[in-house]
């Protein structure tokens, strides 16, 4: 056993190594700072490089101070490419952006959408939860963790069994509660595109089989979130990377299992169009002066000046929920500000992770969206050779 002073003496030390591995604004009970930043909807994020920001269909999040955002990245092709990459990137303040590098280790080939990480503070892994077709639309759920947020990240495994995974689960989003209990909100395909909320094992690597009853059909693209006592599931009708954007039906329960009540659509005006041309992707919880802001975002698919899918634009709005739990309708808005928490600088400059291309073997030569022929480079027929970094160091 050891001796009371080098039990002091160790002690001493590891309270020592915990401050300093804390982000400075954490360190010695100093308080967060706040800054205002500015949100612009109509241009698309660049890097600290200059490169324009390839995260799309995933997630934003507040880790250990600093904000993620992960998503998939198309580059030249249409999106059906074996090509699809899963990327992360960094940023103190949600306008400088550091690219941090792709995220699975050596997946299988396939079409990969869709990457949403969580925190898992039991395990202190990070989970990733996303969609894949090893062939169009056979689909599957993986679920893949890291030590760090920013990967790579090693598959667990490649099919989870979800309480509908005979059906073909499709689009999916996570959930963590405030109870550390976490959710998975996906697409049924073969259910004619049903929407169900699926409650995980508590290292999130599995589903418990308990899941809610069909909340809508012929849907897809969810989001899952909570506010004070109740639990929202938005989604719309299936979009299939639709220039003209998608709606957002609210769905309320008082659990996070339901039953739930369907409220207004938020996304679409009284002719039932659009008010925002984007697919909503996630509801994000963003740390601000104000307490927790609550950010809606949406892929504006085709919106790209320069014909390169990985460059359309993300659209960023704050929503606001009255005191009857109603969200007010969203509005068009091209710039708006916000005082969030200033995160921590950026690590040091590493060799970032990249997971290698290669020719598909098996190209969609025409659009399952449009029905219109692909080029070569949509397709994946060739390799990218324009937008699709190459892992070099930062």
């Amino acid at each position: 056993m050891w001796s009371r002073p080098l039990r002091i003496a160790i002690q001493t030390l590891a309270s020592v190594l915990a401050l300093l591995l804390m982000p400075p604004h954490f360190a010695l009970g100093q308080k967060p700072k706040y800054e205002k930043i500015t949100i612009h909807n109509d241009e698309p994020r660049r890097d600290v490089s200059g490169s324009i920001v390839d995260a799309h269909d995933g997630n934003l999040q507040f880790f250990n101070g600093r904000y993620y955002l992960y998503g998939t990245a198309y580059g030249e092709t249409a999106g059906f490419s074996i090509n699809n990459r899963f990327r992360v990137y960094s940023s103190a303040d949600l306008e400088h952006w550091v690219y941090e590098g792709e995220l699975l280790k050596a997946p299988s080939d396939g079409v990969y959408y869709r990457p949403y990480v969580v925190y898992n503070a039991a395990t202190k892994k990070y989970v990733l939860w996303y969609n894949w077709y090893p062939k169009l639309w056979n689909g599957q759920v993986g679920v893949a963790t890291s030590e760090s947020p920013v990967g790579p990240f090693t598959i667990i495994n490649p099919n989870v069994h979800l309480s509908q995974a005979v059906d073909h689960p499709g689009d999916g989003s996570l959930f963590v509660d405030r109870d550390d209990n976490a959710y998975f909100v996906y697409t049924v395909i073969d259910q004619g595109h049903a929407i169900r909320v699926e409650h995980l094992s508590r290292d999130y690597l599995s589903s418990t089989g308990e899941t809610s009853a069909v909340l809508a059909n012929g849907c897809e693209a969810p989001a899952m979130f909570r506010h004070e006592h109740d639990y929202y599931v938005l989604f719309d009708s299936a979009c299939c990377f639709c220039a003209k954007g998608s709606g957002a039906r609210v769905f309320k329960s008082s659990s996070p299992l339901g039953p739930y009540t369907q409220l207004e659509n938020i996304n679409r005006d009284a002719e039932k169009n659009p008010i925002v041309h984007g697919q909503q992707t996630f509801v994000a919880s963003i740390p601000t002066a104000d307490g927790r802001a609550l950010i809606w975002m949406a892929d504006r698919w085709g919106s790209r000046p320069d014909h390169i899918k990985g460059h359309d634009f993300q659209y960023w709005t704050p929503l606001t929920i009255s005191p009857d739990g109603s969200i007010a309708m969203l509005t068009n808005t091209t710039d708006w500000s916000l005082s969030i928490e200033v995160g921590r600088k950026a690590p040091p400059p590493k060799k970032v992770y990249a997971w290698p291309q290669k020719v598909d073997p098996n190209p969609v030569m025409i659009d399952p969206c449009t029905k219109a022929p692909l080029s070569p480079a949509e397709a994946g027929e060739i390799l990218s050779t324009k937008s699709v970094r190459r892992g070099a160091p930062r």
